[in-house]
């Protein structure tokens, strides 16, 4: 599990979801995870399932899946 501090007031993790295969997929996967409350960013990678997101704050991980799976695929968890 990582989560780091970037710069003071922002949280990086880096999740691992499966099933995302084209850039349809990023952006369904993104547009779910922004809309969790403190979420400044979502990098969503289809190539390698990686998911990159900057918050304001640690982010609960059943949020992150319930937004995952919303969009239709599966946190496997942090990577």
């Amino acid at each position: 599990m990582t989560a780091q501090t970037d710069t003071p007031g922002t949280v990086t993790a880096v999740y691992k979801v499966s099933g995302m295969s084209c850039g349809h997929c990023e952006g369904s996967v993104s547009g779910e995870i922004s809309e969790i409350a403190a979420v400044s960013s979502v990098k969503a990678v289809a190539s390698t399932g990686e998911v990159t997101v900057v918050s304001t704050e640690p982010l609960d991980e059943e949020a992150v899946r319930a937004a995952v799976d919303e969009a239709g695929f599966e946190l496997v968890g942090k990577a």
